[in-house]
């Protein structure tokens, strides 16, 4: 999917600080809740999501969400990786 077109369909649905993020290797951060759903698309790399125990890989031209309150940790791959996510609260 195109960034500009991601970002419009972001919009449209409601979600705002839509940000670019570049992300070097790291493993997971720790479980944690946000108080706003993400909605996001990797542009590079692997960014890895797991939720309830059950991790995720996501690469490049792949959409990740995860719910406002939803449990989860976040890990980036050994290349690092690119989003653009946005938040909706």
């Amino acid at each position: 999917m195109d960034t500009a077109d991601f970002e419009a369909k972001l919009k449209q649905d409601g979600y705002h600080e839509i940000a670019t993020r570049s992300m070097e290797h790291r493993p997971a951060n720790g479980d944690h809740v946000h108080e706003f759903s993400v909605r996001g698309l990797v542009t590079s790399g692997e960014f890895i999501v797991t939720c309830g125990g059950d991790a995720r890989s996501y690469g490049p031209g792949d959409v990740f969400e995860v719910a406002a309150g939803e449990m989860h940790n976040e890990a980036i791959g050994p290349e690092g990786a690119t989003i653009v996510a946005g938040r909706l609260y």
